[in-house]
């Protein structure tokens, strides 16, 4: 199975509502995709989201990365794996999300050369994963509607955005849940929106109305370690890494120096495949939980992040990718199914996914 080929192109998906978080409002979905073609006729599928706020890159840098890297692939076998994936994390520096588009695509088709679904070849597992639903930061009333309408929609897992204004963030919270009750999973998603005496003081006084959170993701700005460590030591309420995490080792640091309790894996950070499962491995030495997340991504990738998730679901005890059900419309055939929060994988080979509706080709790299 030689690589001849690689299509780049680009797709826009309108969302359903405005995703809004502390950091960024987005309307629509509009993500590089890639299409790795072989001599055998199969191809393999890959994404990349521009979350230029989270991880630096751009429409015009993950392209530039993919042009640079996949120049290296062409001519190729996909039998040379290890060899493929070395070339797309060495080739340049950072571009996390270019290289996890490229993995992808590479896993995508490593697993049909094997006649297998990606899942199985990554380890096996059931093919149903949950997914929690995302609740964008907006009017304390609009917030509960929107809560409510998931519940209604089979949600029993929220994830609820804050860190615009603290005092409302707590009565938002405090509104939410007894919108929906104590049965429904709360999980506070701050994204580096609060100071560590903000989330201290916030999470306490969150606690005090006995609620009980499932995690509070990335309170504190990413690079502030010493501030993850102090609110992870002074609450109750888990705290989970999100952004503070891009690669193995600040993995380790964050676990050595318990500054969280749980570790957020996504694709677009972790370049890909292959370093997000060394992240798996080192959790699973430190038996510290992950969760798996994603951007805003319209199902490529979130796909390859649930086969991951579906073949270490002993490590991954959260999931986290609703990216595919915040769009108004599914560009893929083929693929994950999703049914309200339930995800079942296709039991095709590699990831399942034959066609991508409104792909718009950009480039070819030959």
């Amino acid at each position: 199975m030689i690589i001849e080929k690689i299509q780049v192109g680009k797709i826009k998906v309108p969302l359903i509502t405005p995703f809004k978080t502390a950091l960024r409002t987005v309307e629509s979905v509009e993500d590089i995709v890639i299409i790795i073609e072989t001599d055998t006729g199969n191809s393999g599928f890959g994404e990349a989201p521009p979350t230029a706020v989270i991880t630096g890159d751009t429409h015009d840098s993950i392209i530039g990365a993919v042009t640079l890297i996949g120049k290296q692939l062409i001519g190729k076998n996909i039998e040379g794996f290890n060899d493929l994936i070395d070339i797309v994390q060495k080739t340049i520096l950072k571009n996390t999300s270019a290289k996890a588009a490229l993995e992808i695509a590479l896993y995508d088709l490593f697993a049909q050369s094997m006649n297998k679904p990606l899942y199985k070849v990554l380890g096996g597992g059931l093919n149903h994963l949950k997914t929690d639903l995302t609740i964008s930061v907006d009017s304390v009333e609009k917030m509960v509607a929107d809560s409510l309408k998931a519940v209604e929609n089979g949600f029993d897992e929220l994830k609820i955005k804050v860190g615009k204004n603290i005092e409302e963030d707590i009565y938002r919270i405090k509104s939410i849940y007894e919108a929906v009750g104590s049965d429904i999973k709360l999980r506070l998603d701050a994204n580096q929106g609060w100071s560590a005496k903000e989330s201290i003081y916030a999470i306490k006084k969150i606690e005090e109305y006995g609620i009980v959170l499932d995690f509070v993701e990335q309170p504190v700005k990413a690079d502030d370690i010493h501030g993850m460590i102090k609110v992870t030591s002074e609450v109750l309420s888990p705290i989970l890494a999100d952004e503070s995490i891009f690669s193995p080792k600040d993995a380790i640091e964050v676990i050595i120096r318990e500054a969280a309790d749980i570790i957020n894996i996504k694709l677009m950070k972790t370049g890909g495949i292959s370093n997000a499962l060394k992240i798996i491995n080192i959790c699973e030495i430190y038996n510290i939980p992950c969760m798996i997340g994603c951007m805003l991504e319209a199902g490529i990738s979130v796909t390859a992040a649930a086969h991951l998730a579906a073949a270490k679901s002993s490590i991954i005890t959260r999931i986290d990718l609703d990216g595919p059900a915040l769009c108004s419309e599914n560009p893929l055939d083929g693929g994950i199914l999703m049914d309200g929060p339930e995800i079942t994988l296709s039991n095709e080979p590699g990831l399942g996914i034959k066609n991508i509706t409104g792909f718009e080709l950009i480039k070819d790299i030959k």
